[in-house]
């Protein structure tokens, strides 16, 4: 499928896409710029770091989240890691966090979880929800929460990935779909990008494949590409495992949402690496109080006069007589007054949740910071019992097997040492394993000293 809409892909300015989804397109885009235009009348000179000239982003995520529910073995859940750039939008308008929700982060009404912290700025913070995409199905979404270092949140994303697909999916890769949303010159230039990327078909690490979609506004911070990077291309780091790239204009929202469901498919059929490189701009600075103009007199000219994505494909659907000129402008004003009630604390119901089992033994976990929970640590020995039978494992190799001589001697002084009655750093982490193991609990490791040990103590692996 994914080989057939490159080869045969119809070069025409029309998708062939049915009115039903243009108009689903019409109205993610309309959402999109709808809500940064309302923050930034409402919040004027608030940080946002607003998504304005890549509104695309939206109609690309939501074409990912309903074409990945839509295929042969469909996905249940999706697990999205971005920086802070368009992250209000991606919040409200993909993972369903309530406009009531955000706009009381805005006016400091919100009182966050402060059980290890003072909490996080509104555009750091992360929300669970399940969807219900457009063929019926539920999806689990979960968009993480962020730090401040732009790509430290993607080996989370692998991470948290990979134990659901352990714990829930056995290893059906299909099941669970990583998105990476980078900025350019993030991915360009930050070394942790590269590192995740490598252990892509890494046994260990391996999540089935991950989409990476690249807001590409062709500036970081403050510079301009060519001084930022030296590859033509922000996704040139994809070579590294042979994944392919879809560059798509950011002003083409039905260009956006094809590479997106074919980003999928490629994604499902092949599970390893995509990415889509949607090439848009910044409409304002770095954030919404930054004057771009200091830097990027030149380019900000140009931005200045050019219409937003919804403008544009507004009037691309009228002049193909897709849709009436009323249509689009009733759909904008609906949208306004939407947004407004929820300013004026309208309700609005939040997306249901049902917690999943390794979600709920995290839910169990006692927070606390008062002094009296610290001055003693909890009972956690085992029977003597248990400790026997572990160190009479530990110690005697398997019927017929001939160890090495130095693992010989090491096995010979451990039994040794535990005949005087006593056991060194490293039997007590091998019993620690071992009583977690009998307890029915799992013990995952992995790294370059798992199997040997820094002192050759861990020298058993399956």
């Amino acid at each position: 499928m994914a080989a057939q809409k490159i080869e045969g892909r119809n070069l025409a300015p029309d998708f062939g896409f049915s009115v039903e989804k243009k108009k689903r397109i019409l109205e993610k885009i309309n959402g999109a710029v709808g809500f940064e235009q309302f923050l930034a009348t409402k919040f004027v000179g608030q940080k946002r770091f607003g998504l304005e000239g890549g509104e695309a982003t939206i109609a690309a995520l939501d074409a990912m989240i309903n074409r990945a529910a839509e295929t042969e073995t469909p996905v249940e859940e999706v697990v999205i890691g971005m920086a802070h750039r368009g992250r209000l939008n991606v919040l409200c308008n993909i993972v369903g966090k309530t406009y009531e929700q955000i706009f009381r982060a805005f006016e400091d009404k919100s009182i966050p979880d402060q059980s290890f912290g003072s909490g996080d700025v509104k555009y750091h913070q992360g929300y669970s929800s399940q969807t219900e995409t457009l063929n019926g199905r539920k999806v689990y979404v979960k968009l993480f929460p962020i730090p401040s270092h732009l790509e430290a949140v993607d080996p989370v994303v692998e991470g948290f990935s990979r134990a659901k697909l352990d714990i829930r999916y056995k290893e059906d890769f299909d099941r669970v779909l990583p998105i990476l949303i980078h900025g350019d010159a993030a991915l360009a230039g930050q070394g942790i990008v590269y590192e995740v990327i490598q252990m892509m078909s890494l046994d260990g690490y391996n999540t089935g494949g991950t989409v990476h979609l690249v807001i590409n506004n062709q500036i970081g911070f403050t510079t301009s590409w060519e001084d930022a990077r030296s590859s033509t291309y922000s996704t040139s780091v994809a070579e590294v495992v042979q994944a392919p790239v879809f560059h798509v204009n950011g002003d083409d929202p039905e260009a956006c949402v094809f590479a997106a469901e074919l980003a999928i498919e490629y994604r499902q059929a092949f599970n390893t690496d995509v990415f889509i490189d949607l090439v848009c701009y910044r409409r304002n600075g770095h954030n919404e109080s930054d004057e771009p103009r200091f830097t990027q007199p030149e380019m900000w000219k140009i931005i200045e006069k050019h219409a937003d994505p919804r403008t544009i494909y507004n009037k691309i659907l009228v002049a193909r007589g897709d849709v009436d000129e009323q249509l689009a402008k009733d759909m904008e004003a609906k949208f306004k007054a939407d947004l407004q009630a929820r300013l004026d604390n309208a309700r609005q119901t939040p997306l249901p949740y049902t917690y999943q089992e390794p979600e709920l033994h995290w839910k169990a976990l006692t927070k606390t910071n008062a002094d009296k929970d610290f001055q003693e640590s909890p009972d956690t020995g085992i029977p003597r019992k248990m400790i026997d039978k572990l160190l009479n494992h530990l110690l005697s190799f398997p019927e017929g097997f001939t160890p090495i001589s130095q693992i010989a001697k090491l096995t010979e002084a451990k039994k040794q040492l535990v005949a005087s009655g006593k056991i060194d750093w490293q039997l007590g982490e091998l019993l620690a394993y071992g009583s977690l193991l009998l307890d029915g609990q799992d013990v995952r490791m992995s790294g370059q000293d798992v199997k040997r040990g820094t002192f050759s103590h861990r020298h058993a692996c399956h």
